[in-house]
């Protein structure tokens, strides 16, 4: 089956699950693929022109204009939505189904009890974070981690700096994408919120879900106890 991802994550889990991906977006950080465009502008004829045996696309990631001008063209469509750990295993079984991939095993993640806040800034100039009902965000709980914006109304909120420090975390990840944190922004962090300890992690075990959902739940675990660990 020849499949084109406009899913970054599902392309990840595609090509570890060894489908054949004829395309998939500039996003997919997959340079020995054909790419068709991105995940919100993909190169629609390039797409019909590939005619794949399906093409997987995701509820957030995607727009529904895109969706519907494929599935008028007679292409075959998958489409994914993750909001939390607790979908990845039947969303995974799911997909397999649909490439003719074997299941992927019972996928379960037990959380631990809460021992840390943190504030998780996904851009800057506006700060933006998530709530609770964001894949992230469950991430984080599993591990014990609480989302200081967990009860916001908002799934992608903007929040001011005051509004964060009021909220007293003990850390700010710093995720590598989707704005991308890196040591530069360090010292800017602590400054602007002290009392936080800045964490730099790898924003694709953050937010990329999938075949490192598992190890990703591992890596975070890891980072955040040794970041936090008394001194």
């Amino acid at each position: 089956m020849r499949v084109v991802s406009l899913v970054p994550s599902v392309t990840e889990t595609l090509l570890a699950w060894h489908v054949d991906v004829a395309a998939c977006t500039r996003f997919c950080e997959q340079p020995q693929l054909a790419h068709v465009g991105g995940t919100k502008d993909p190169d629609i004829a390039a797409i019909i022109d590939l005619a794949p045996d399906l093409v997987v696309l995701d509820r957030e990631e995607n727009r529904r204009d895109d969706a519907e001008t494929l599935a008028a063209a007679g292409v075959p469509l998958h489409v994914t939505h993750v909001a939390s750990l607790a979908d990845v295993g039947p969303m995974l079984a799911a997909l397999a189904t649909a490439v003719g991939a074997p299941p992927p095993g019972i996928l379960a993640w037990p959380a631990d009890p809460v021992w840390a806040s943190v504030f998780v800034p996904i851009w800057k100039r506006p700060w933006m974070t998530v709530n609770r009902h964001t894949y992230g965000a469950s991430v984080l709980a599993a591990i014990g981690v609480r989302d200081v914006f967990d009860d916001h109304p908002d799934t992608y909120p903007t929040v001011e700096p005051a509004d964060v420090v009021a909220r007293r975390p003990d850390a700010v990840l710093l995720p590598s994408e989707p704005y991308p944190f890196a040591e530069r922004n360090v010292a800017e962090v602590a400054e602007l919120f002290p009392g936080a300890v800045p964490v730099l992690v790898d924003g694709q075990d953050l937010f990329w879900w999938g075949v490192r959902s598992e190890g990703a739940v591992e890596r975070l675990r890891a980072a955040l106890r040794q970041a936090l660990a008394p001194r």
